[in-house]
């Protein structure tokens, strides 16, 4: 796009003419200290604002996280986010991103000199998906404001928003495994021996002595980690097809869109509080199926499985826990029995904080939102 005048250009360009036309008119020189400058400026700027290229630009992109978390991204422009060695030259911008509909992210531009800082700015998680940060529209000025530029930037990239997780009651998942696995988050069992450090230990595991006396890292592992039963968590919609969630926005959310929403929620709050138990599950929903054990790798792949579903049915004839997800709420069937998830989260909600899930969402270090490990 070519330069354009800006409104103090305009302005600047009507007081460089009127002042040029009174001087011809009275025949002599006493304006030509507004014309030369006003001309000079003019001039300077557009030769500034059409020599601004297309720069590189490199997002910064957040953690993944729950709906509701705020994050700060920063873009990175110039040649070092591509590893190019050619120059490039710096100008001032209003720097405007636009986000995917499940996000809340800026509301103005920002104003920066692109090419010498970077530029931050936050975003919300309203929506659980894949969700899009860019393009990034930049309105490029020269340094007196008089010509802008309007430049895109089809650079894009992407954060995956997870569902809210709610607490579920200790009585419900005592009913799903074993008594002697219930809870080993809160209850450790008995030393059974020294092992090799695997990917989704939990650092407090770690056995430090014989760590420092190897060249590799050593944890404990105890009796009730040995053997676990492993849980069956199947869950699908009473409306709608068999799409994955690709871009729902807060303003079109159909009935099965709103079903699947709950099926996400429902689930990931079962499968992660089983999972903090110390009990390995595996989920069916009808963007897919995840076999995860204790540890962040596994919750991981449960948050990420629910954060991509859609609505869809999902055979739990033999699945220890089917999740049927209606627009208000869902329900969790056990055999021939069956409860409401909100009761379960009232029921969880009135539980003492040691008998309960007050551990599961901790943000004081031991555990973060997303129900990962903290170092």
């Amino acid at each position: 796009m070519t330069p354009a005048l800006t409104r103090r250009g305009r302005v600047a360009g009507l007081v460089g003419l009127v002042a040029a036309a009174s001087g011809i008119a009275a025949g002599g020189r006493a304006l030509d200290a507004i014309v030369i400058p006003v001309a000079i400026a003019l001039a300077a700027g557009y030769v500034q604002v059409s020599r601004v290229d297309v720069p590189a630009v490199r997002h910064v992109t957040p953690a993944d996280g729950f709906v509701g978390e705020t994050r700060e991204v920063r873009l990175e422009f110039g040649p070092d986010v591509t590893g190019d060695a050619a120059p490039s030259r710096s100008f001032l911008a209003d720097v405007f991103v636009r986000v995917d509909e499940g996000l809340d992210g800026p509301t103005a531009p920002i104003r920066a000199s692109v090419g010498s800082e970077p530029v931050s700015y936050r975003v919300t998680y309203r929506e659980r998906g894949e969700r899009t940060l860019g393009p990034i529209e930049l309105t490029a000025t020269d340094v007196f404001g008089l010509f802008e530029r309007e430049l895109v930037v089809d650079e894009t990239d992407a954060v995956t928003v997870y569902p809210p997780r709610d607490p579920i009651p200790a009585r419900f998942r005592r009913a799903l495994h074993a008594a002697d696995a219930v809870d080993v988050s809160r209850q450790r069992e008995e030393f059974d021996r020294l092992r090799e450090y695997t990917r989704g230990d939990a650092v407090r595991d770690v056995h430090w002595a014989t760590t420092a006396k190897r060249d590799e890292i050593v944890v404990k592992q105890f009796s009730a980690e040995t053997a676990r039963n492993r849980v069956t968590i199947a869950g699908g919609t009473e409306v709608g097809g068999g799409e994955e969630l690709s871009g729902f926005g807060p303003e079109d959310r159909s009935p099965s869109a709103a079903a699947a929403d709950e099926l996400a929620r429902a689930t990931v709050s079962l499968a992660l509080a089983l999972l903090d138990d110390g009990v390995p599950v595996d989920v069916r929903l009808p963007a897919g199926r995840v076999s995860a054990s204790p540890g962040d790798r596994g919750r991981r792949e449960v948050l990420e499985l629910a954060a991509r579903t859609g609505p869809g049915a999902v055979a739990g004839d033999e699945a220890d826990v089917t999740i049927v997800a209606g627009a208000d709420g869902a329900r969790f069937r056990t055999g021939d029995r069956s409860v409401s998830f909100d009761d379960l989260r009232r029921e969880a909600e009135g539980e003492r904080p040691a008998d309960g899930d007050a551990g599961a969402n901790r943000t004081d270090g031991s555990r973060d939102r997303r129900g990962v490990a903290s170092p």
